[in-house]
C-alpha cells in the first residue's frame, strides 16, 4: 500500500515506520506528513501523540465519512533537523458526504526533547 502522504514509498517504509512508534518524524515537515497519514488510517492514538500537551484537546472525534485524498506541502519555514520550532503550511484534500473539499492551515510545530509536535495551526 503506499502512503497517504504522498511520497510515492509504501505506507510501511514512510509514516507507517512514525506510527507503528519505530521511528520519530526528523522534522516538521515529516510529521506534518505523518498526521495527515494518521488522519487518512484512523490513528487516533498517533494524533494525540504529537499532538503538543499545552493545546492538545481531551478527545480527538475522527469523522468515519471523511476520506483523506492528498496531501500538498505548500510552505515551510524552519522546522529542520537542528531547529526547534517550525511552520507548515498545506492543503489537505479530501471528500466527505457533501463532496470533494480542501483544508488550508498554516500549522506551528514545536521540537522538545528530539520530537516534534503539532502546536496550532491557522486555517485560511
Amino acid at each position: 500500500m503506499r502512503c497517504p502522504c504522498g511520497s510515492g514509498e509504501t505506507y510501511d517504509e514512510c509514516c507507517g515506520r512514525f506510527h507503528s512508534r519505530s521511528a520519530v518524524a526528523p522534522t516538521a515537515p515529516a510529521l506534518m506528513a505523518s498526521r495527515f497519514s494518521a488522519f487518512a488510517v484512523g490513528d487516533e492514538a498517533y494524533l494525540r501523540q504529537t499532538w503538543h500537551r499545552s493545546t492538545r484537546p481531551a478527545r480527538i472525534d475522527l469523522d468515519g465519512s471523511v476520506r483523506w485524498r492528498r496531501l500538498e506541502i505548500v510552505d515551510v519555514v524552519s522546522g529542520g533537523p537542528f531547529d526547534d520550532s517550525g511552520v507548515v503550511e498545506f492543503t489537505a484534500f479530501y471528500t466527505s458526504a457533501e463532496g470533494r473539499a480542501q483544508l488550508h492551515e498554516r500549522s506551528r510545530f514545536v521540537r522538545e526533547a528530539g520530537q516534534w509536535f503539532y502546536v496550532d495551526g491557522v486555517v485560511r
